[in-house]
């Protein structure tokens, strides 16, 4: 329900509202040690008290209009995510993110799901700005964000600590009239 197609391979984005909790949980459980190796929410959801939470951040963000999440469906199993992590519509900024697990990769899921969120960030929501925060280790999601159109504007040396080691971040970003512009936003 409330679903929205991302193409002819059965891949949908859909709400993805605290009730949904366990299902959550069952899917950082299958990609665990795949989506933990740049992300820390493997460290955050571990039970169904944390996966409800974390959920729920997210339902309040929305409700406040500072950030959301959609679920990344293939044929109906949750498979990954795509995050406004910050969404200041009053400053025209957003942050976008996202994950998937290891069995659903290479289709490009990211890509065309982080390609509706960004579509309706700036068409929608009137944001002019959108950033994609990646460790410089993580070329999957620096593909992405080259095919989102996306451009690198910094390195933050050593600036993440994650699993008690320091990472480079690279912060890529793309503008409103690039993306009304662009390639990325046609394919919307």
């Amino acid at each position: 329900m409330f679903a929205l197609s991302l193409g002819d391979d059965g891949a949908e984005l859909c709400p993805l509202p605290p009730w949904q909790a366990e299902e959550f949980l069952a899917h950082m459980d299958r990609g665990r040690a795949f989506i933990g190796r740049f992300n820390g929410l493997p460290d955050v959801v571990t039970d169904p008290a944390s996966s409800r939470a974390f959920l729920e951040a997210y339902a309040r963000k929305e409700a406040a209009d500072a950030g959301l999440i959609r679920a990344i469906r293939l044929d109906g199993t949750l498979v990954g995510a795509v995050i406004l992590r910050r969404l200041d519509v009053a400053q025209g900024t957003a942050e976008a993110g996202c994950w998937l697990e290891p069995d659903a990769v290479g289709r490009g899921l990211v890509t065309r799901a982080a390609r509706r969120l960004i579509d309706w960030a700036v068409r929608e929501r009137g944001v002019h700005r959108v950033e994609w925060w990646v460790s410089s280790g993580n070329a999957p999601s620096i593909a992405v964000a080259r095919r989102l159109g996306m451009r690198k504007e910094a390195v933050l040396r050593d600036s993440h600590l994650h699993r008690g080691e320091r990472h480079d971040e690279e912060i890529w970003a793309v503008l409103a009239p690039e993306w009304t512009a662009g390639p990325a936003a046609d394919a919307a």
